[in-house]
């Protein structure tokens, strides 16, 4: 089984660990939260990211998500990578996390692919016509 790394700031990540336990019914397993405060230093981050990674790897690799590209969580992102065995996503959501849970034990590249594609399908403009077809169900 793939485990998953949220990195984010503050407590973003917790919350989408709480969500996901929501919509799931239950509390995933191999999935952690590591948030970034103003008082972090990258190299506290890292060291705590290293920690995780090492807790999480059983032998299937790790996804590691952030929350935006660029800043500190992504940049730890980057010092960890290990194709095929560490891999990175940033723009982290909730259908991404959703999706990413339920197809981990595919090949580490298979839920990425997964999750990169769920982050762009969750991205959908809500109108009328949605709404009224969503309500019929």
């Amino acid at each position: 089984m793939v485990g998953i790394l949220i990195v984010t700031h503050g407590k973003l990540g917790e919350c989408f660990i709480q969500c996901a336990g929501h919509v799931l019914g239950r509390w995933p397993e191999q999935l952690e939260a590591l948030g970034v405060s103003d008082a972090d230093t990258p190299e506290v981050i890292l060291d705590r990211a290293r920690q995780c990674v090492k807790k999480l790897d059983t032998g299937d690799g790790v996804l590691i998500f952030s929350d935006m590209y660029g800043a500190t969580p992504s940049n730890v992102i980057c010092a960890l990578l290990e194709p095929g065995h560490i891999e990175g996503v940033t723009g982290v959501s909730l259908p991404m996390l959703i999706r990413t849970l339920t197809y981990r034990n595919e090949p580490l590249l298979d839920v990425v692919a997964r999750a990169v594609s769920s982050g762009s399908e969750g991205v959908v403009q809500i109108t009328r016509d949605i709404c009224y077809v969503a309500s019929k169900h």
